[in-house]
């Protein structure tokens, strides 16, 4: 089956500026979550092959202009533009069929959003950006004035490890960033989603000019070849997006090597509905589970409603996700298609047989639906009589399962969204800017959507607190976060 009508999808990896097979033949199947079918294959990498990847990274660092020539990397990023905006519409069917993410997510955060600023932002922070600081002089050792300056420079190599739920979103992202500050990558797409990668890759060497090396796409199905990046001492930061598990071994394999890291992992994150907010409104945010299958980290699963309006709330929320509309993730109303593979709808569904074991109220969902016998799809799922300490509560289900919780007053409300090891998102809606605003200096995440505000964007920061990662991604924040810092002083004349 083709990628798309018109559409190029490309098998083949990048490595040091050459589009190769694997050097044993292998491939692995690109399968479409929806229909269960197999769209195509993709070049299956051993360590070798990224091995090679690094060495070429290493190289187009250490003996390139690519690390300070900006204008020449502005050039290239325009470039790399221009390329994927030729192929939007190709890329846009590519991703509907291999993520299975509702053709209207591709309108969003799948597609779209991030074409139109990932690599357009750090390109023009380029010429924006503060790469050289002049201090006020300073005493030298004999006590004579001293010129001072702050340097920012590139880390270096970086390994990209991208996850399978926003693929194009979340490369771009990390793109844009680590090759404007002047960085070489390798990247690592996740096997479940090769192909939204590879086609960037064949675009770098089509249609730009950036050299060989410079960039490097390896896929694999085997995920010990992405670990490769954690353990090698010629990579000097390792950039993920996934999970917290993952994450934590990140950390313990690159102290070796004395990594640094960018972590953006899990959430559990909870939406406040205050005694005073348009619940009509408000709860709509429930339904958040339902976008992209509630696959993403940032969604928030966890309702937290005022005792008092308790049952009003829940009904109102039953009538919401009971009307998701869900299915066909080509349709162009459908806001909630498959799970991303068999594995995951079996964990989702592990975690709805747990909620119901430890006394939660299946008040909605929770199986799979019997009009889609095929594709990995669960029903739009929803959890009442829920205690803070269950499983479904503290866990990141990554599922559409949402979990309703009361609370007593507003400092019950940010004591039960705290009691959490995640901290990336949340919400809180009132009546009252000034009682939201005051609430949201209480809670504990990176990110936070006041009364519906949207937080996400290529110059905002996004990240989180506690075991939801480290570092931030996009703005100002993630583009030093790819930057080393060189200080200088030297007597003045």
């Amino acid at each position: 089956m083709a990628a798309a009508a018109g559409s190029r999808s490309e098998t083949r990896m990048l490595v040091d500026g050459q589009l190769i097979e694997a050097d044993s033949g292998k491939t692995f199947d690109n399968v479409n979550p929806a229909t269960e079918e197999v769209l195509g294959q993709v070049a299956d990498a051993s360590k070798a092959e990224m091995r090679r990847a690094i060495d070429a990274a290493r190289r187009a660092f250490d003996e390139t202009k690519w690390s300070t020539d900006r204008a020449f990397r502005k050039h290239c990023l325009e470039q790399l533009q221009e390329a994927l905006e030729a192929e939007r519409e190709g890329l846009r069917e590519e991703l509907i069929l291999e993520v299975g993410c509702p053709r209207m997510t591709t309108q969003g955060p799948q597609l779209d959003g991030p074409l139109d600023g990932a690599l357009r932002y750090p390109a023009k922070l380029i010429d924006e950006f503060a790469w050289e600081t002049q201090l006020p002089d300073g005493p030298g050792q004999q006590g004579e004035p001293n010129t001072r300056q702050v340097w920012k420079e590139p880390v270096g190599v970086v390994g990209a490890i991208v996850p399978w739920n926003f693929p194009f979103e979340v490369t771009l992202n990390k793109l844009g960033q680590a090759l404007a500050t002047g960085n070489t990558v390798v990247l690592k797409p996740a096997p479940d989603t090769p192909w939204n990668a590879t086609r960037i890759g064949r675009l770098v060497v089509e249609r730009t000019d950036i050299p060989p090396g410079v960039l490097n796409v390896v896929t694999s199905s085997d995920h010990l070849v992405g670990e490769e990046l954690t353990l090698s001492p010629k990579v000097d930061m390792i950039s993920f997006t996934g999970s917290t598990a993952v994450g934590k071994r990140i950390m313990e394999k690159g102290a070796a090597t004395m990594k640094r890291v960018f972590l953006e992992l899990g959430g559990k994150s909870a939406t406040i509905v205050l005694d005073d907010a348009d619940f009509t409104t408000a709860l709509l945010t429930g339904m958040a589970v339902c976008f992209h299958a509630g696959q993403g980290c940032a969604i928030p699963t966890r309702m937290l409603l005022p005792r008092s309006r308790h049952e009003e709330g829940v009904e109102l929320l039953k009538q919401y996700l009971g009307a998701a509309p869900y299915g066909d993730p080509q349709r162009p109303d459908v806001m909630m298609g498959p799970l991303i593979s068999a594995k995951q709808r079996d964990r989702v569904l592990g975690y709805i047989d747990k909620g119901v074991k430890e006394g939660a109220t299946l008040a909605l969902g929770g199986g799979r639906p019997k009009d889609h016998p095929k594709g990995w799809y669960v029903e739009p799922t929803m959890f009442t009589d829920v205690d803070s300490s269950m499983t479904i509560a503290q866990e990141e289900i990554f599922g559409p399962v949402l979990v309703v919780i009361p609370y007593e007053g507003d400092d019950d409300a940010v004591r039960v969204a705290n009691d959490s090891v995640y901290g990336l998102s949340g919400g809180i809606f009132s009546g009252s800017l000034e009682r939201a605003l005051a609430m949201a200096r209480r809670i504990r995440t990176g990110t936070l959507s006041i009364n519906g505000g949207l937080y996400h964007g290529a110059d905002i920061p996004f990240g989180g607190y506690k075991h939801s990662g480290i570092g931030r991604q996009n703005g100002v924040a993630g583009f030093d976060q790819y930057l080393e810092i060189k200080s200088l002083a030297w007597p003045k004349p």
